[in-house]
Parts: structure tokens; C-alpha cells; sequence
């Protein structure tokens, strides 16, 4: 019997995954006693952080991506097509192209989808980050920009890399210093809940740094629509801005394939996710890890990285028939992210379940670090180095 092993997403937690399975089950791989096929979409691996640089000017878009077969294992399948359906029945993923492929173990890493077009007028109104495309708009929206008010926002949540819009509003400033504009231009940030950040100890440390910088902050306002005629946001509270130029977190779901196959409940398509084992509710041979997961946790690269080997270690316990056992059994929450605040300064996020983050003060040293990351992550991250 062969044991087929299956990963449906080649972002960093899918091809993490597959490569560590790769090593892990060498032997059965050679012997044919295994196959780890990982199923990607387009088959490219982008490096979605490094879109905040795009839009901050420091970054091209041809950087962050790379031919995902360059990045896996010599062991692993490689299948370039779009996910349709997931059939539990008989443990098979159906492709759009008609293509079937069997599975005895799943891994789903499916990321998240970014859905402009939720919001009425987002698409011609608002500027955004989460593509590559979209940070090259903004980009030129920021180089066109001569003063006047700039509103930074959260349309809803949850959604990807949370400390990014803070990052964005902390640099845009930065900038309209070195370029003599910041004493013709209003920022505000807009959160969607009581305080600056999710999490309270990074909210203490990064709202003084809004009001050093002179960046007003609105708590509770949450997107309720865009007035172009008018050029004004909404919230459901009864709040309205006016905006010269606006820069929203666009809304999030999961795939909408794992709706359709009755994986992850709608409206937001997260899959319930074992916040220790990783498995999907109670199937015992199917897991998830990354943004597609409901954990109460970062939407982030990094937790996919440190989610990869527990989720390998459930899989390699399955096939060995035993439990799985070591550092990597079970999942603690383990987060850790660089964050931004200009001036060529960061900080650095690190926390689990149960350890909130404590940020150092704000260096250049972790700004430096942030970059020499991005940099090396192609060499480092989907291959299992680090």
C-alpha cells in the first residue's frame, strides 16, 4: 500500500510541508512505499510580504517570485492547476481541468483571497497592498501625491499579516517627512476595534508611536462604504472621513472550495482548525496550516513556518503507525514577525497561546534584520533551512 500524501497550496506553509515530508520519509519516497504531490495553482511561489515594499518603493515585483519546482524537493510532485472540490467519500480532489487526484492524508494551505470588490467603489476609490499589483498603484498614488489628507484603514478582519497597515501608515509618514510634505498632510489610521492593534501589548507599544508621529487614530470604525462623490468613508458606528487618498485592507476569506465541500463554514470559508494537532475538526487525516486555518492567530508566513513540522510529524506518526511524539507533537501558537515603524527603525513580534508579545524597543537593528529576512527567504524558508 502506498500512503499518498497530498497539499493543495504552494505558499510557504505548503511547500515547507512538502519538503520536510520529503525528508522525513526519504526511504518510503525511494522505495515507492509514499508520494507527497503538492497541487498549486499557478505554480509560481510569490513572496506575498515583500508586497509592502513594492508600495513603499523598495522593492520589485519580479523579486519576489520564483518557480515553484525550483523550490521543492526532488521527491515531490508538482500538479499546476485550480482546486474544484474535495471529495471526503472517497478521498479525492477534483481539479477544474477534470483532473482526479487520490489522497489518503491532506494538507490543506490553501492561504487566503482578498475580495476588493465586497465593498462598493473600493476597486476605483481605494488603494491597497495585498498584490503585487495593487502595491504598484499605490506606489504611483504616492508618488503623485503633493499633500492633503491620507486615511489608512482595516475593512474587515480578519486579514493577512496584521501589523501591516500600521507598518504602511508608520512608513508613508516617514516619507512625507524626507519629502517635505508632512507638514501638508493629515494621516489618519482607522482600527476596527477598541485600540490601535489585536493584541494589547503591541497596541501599548505602537500607539505612542501614532501619536509621535501625529497620525490620528479612530478606534471602532469599521468600513460601512465609500462616498467617491463625495470623497468620504463611512463606518457602521456613523463616522465619516474625507480622503485625498485612501489605503484599505481589503476584506478576506478562505477558498471558496473548501465551502463548497463542506470543509469550512461560510461567510468566511476558515477551516476549523485543532489549535494543537492542526487537523480539520475531527477527520483524522486532514490538516491545516497558514492563513486558511480559524486560529486565533497571525494570518501570517511565520506561523505557517513554525505550523509545518507539526503538521509533518502528524503525517510521519500516521504512516509509522505510532503517535506523534518530540519538540513538534503538538502545536503551541508559536508567532514571530518583524515590525516596521520608518526612520529605518523595527521591532520584533514574538509570542504563542500562551505568551503575548513583549516588543524591544524599536532598533535599527530589527529593521535591518527584516530586510536581510526578505532577502534570503527564497534560499532559506520553503526549503526547510531554518
Amino acid at each position: 500500500m502506498v500512503d499518498r500524501i497530498l497539499i493543495l497550496g504552494g505558499g510557504v506553509g505548503g511547500t515547507l510541508t512538502a519538503n520536510l515530508l520529503a525528508r522525513r520519509l526519504r526511504r518510503r519516497i525511494d522505495a515507492g512505499e509514499a508520494t507527497v504531490t503538492v497541487v498549486d495553482a499557478t505554480g509560481n511561489h510569490v513572496y506575498q510580504p515583500g508586497f509592502m515594499y513594492i508600495a513603499m518603493g523598495g522593492e520589485r515585483p519580479e523579486k519576489l517570485e520564483k518557480r515553484e519546482r525550483a523550490l521543492l524537493d526532488k521527491r515531490v510532485a508538482l500538479v499546476t492547476g485550480v482546486v474544484d472540490r474535495v471529495d471526503e467519500m472517497v478521498q479525492t480532489v477534483g481539479l477544474t481541468d477534470g483532473t482526479v487526484l487520490p489522497y489518503d492524508q491532506l494538507v490543506l494551505a490553501t492561504g487566503s483571497r482578498i475580495l476588493p470588490e465586497a465593498i462598493a467603489h473600493f476597486e476605483d476609490e481605494a488603494h491597497h497592498f495585498y498584490s503585487a499589483e495593487g502595491a504598484a498603484r499605490l506606489r504611483a498614488a504616492l508618488d503623485a501625491f503633493q499633500g492633503g489628507t491620507i486615511v489608512v484603514g482595516i475593512a474587515s478582519m480578519p486579514y493577512k499579516c496584521p501589523p501591516a497597515p500600521l507598518e504602511v501608515s508608520f512608513l508613508i509618514e516617514s516619507e512625507l517627512r524626507e519629502r517635505g510634505l508632512r507638514d501638508k498632510t493629515k494621516l489618519h489610521y482607522c482600527s476596527p476595534i477598541g485600540r490601535a492593534f489585536t493584541i494589547e501589548s503591541v497596541s501599548e507599544m505602537a500607539t505612542p508611536i501614532l501619536e509621535e508621529k501625529g497620525i490620528e487614530l479612530h478606534t471602532f470604525f469599521n468600513v460601512e462604504m465609500i462616498h467617491p462623490d463625495r470623497k468620504v468613508i463611512e463606518s457602521l458606528e456613523g463616522e465619516e472621513l474625507a480622503y485625498d487618498l485612501l489605503i484599505l485592507v481589503p476584506p478576506h476569506k478562505g477558498a471558496q472550495f473548501l465551502m463548497d465541500s463542506g470543509l469550512a463554514p461560510a461567510p468566511g470559508g476558515w477551516l476549523p482548525t485543532d489549535r494543537h494537532t492542526l487537523k480539520v475538526g475531527e477527520r483524522p487525516n486532514v490538516y491545516a496550516l497558514g492563513d486558511a486555518t480559524d486560529l486565533p492567530l497571525s494570518k501570517a508566513g511565520s506561523t505557517a513556518h513554525f505550523e509545518a513540522p507539526v503538521v509533518v510529524e502528524g503525517i510521519v506518526a500516521a504512516v509509522e503507525g505510532r503517535e506523534p511524539a518530540g519538540k513538534h507533537a503538538e502545536y503551541e501558537g508559536k508567532v514571530m514577525c518583524f515590525f516596521e515603524i520608518g526612520d529605518n527603525k523595527g521591532t520584533l513580534l514574538q509570542f504563542d497561546y500562551d505568551h503575548p508579545p513583549r516588543p524591544p524597543k524599536p532598533n535599527q537593528l530589527w529593521h535591518l534584520g527584516k530586510l536581510v529576512f526578505n532577502k534570503t527567504y527564497f534560499h532559506t524558508v520553503p526549503k526547510g533551512r531554518v
